[in-house]
């Protein structure tokens, strides 16, 4: 399992679903839909309909990796910071039952709010 608590592993920045479709696809259930994908230079996390689903890509070939399966079902409260004037990044910590905090930095481009709207969608 990925180490959540540490947001520096994860800068993210939004990236195109098509890159990185064919290393989740095998993960999707019928009628699962990817909403968002953001990546750092080899992880990736991409927000479906359903849940977060984080990949950590290791080893010096990157053919090993860990994917973490988070279910909206199971988030308990969520917050989210948006970018600053100085403080040009963005978090999203999300509180998943038996798990505890999730947290994800973003780069600056990324819409914070947006994000926090849609999984308020799923959680609400």
């Amino acid at each position: 399992m990925i180490d959540f608590t540490n947001g520096s592993i994860f800068k993210l920045g939004r990236c195109d679903p098509a890159e990185i479709f064919d290393a989740i696809a095998p993960l999707l259930v019928p009628g699962e839909r990817v909403l968002a994908s953001f990546k750092t230079i080899r992880d990736f996390v991409v927000f479906t309909d359903k849940r977060l689903i984080a990949v950590n890509v290791q080893g010096m070939t990157g053919k090993k990796r860990d994917f973490s399966s988070l279910p909206y079902s199971k988030i308990q409260a969520f917050s989210v910071e948006t970018a600053g004037h100085f403080d040009l990044d963005s978090e999203l910590e999300l509180w998943f039952s038996g798990l505890g905090k999730v947290k994800l930095d973003f780069k600056g481009q990324a819409n914070i709010v947006e994000l926090g709207q849609m999984i308020a969608s799923y959680v609400l």
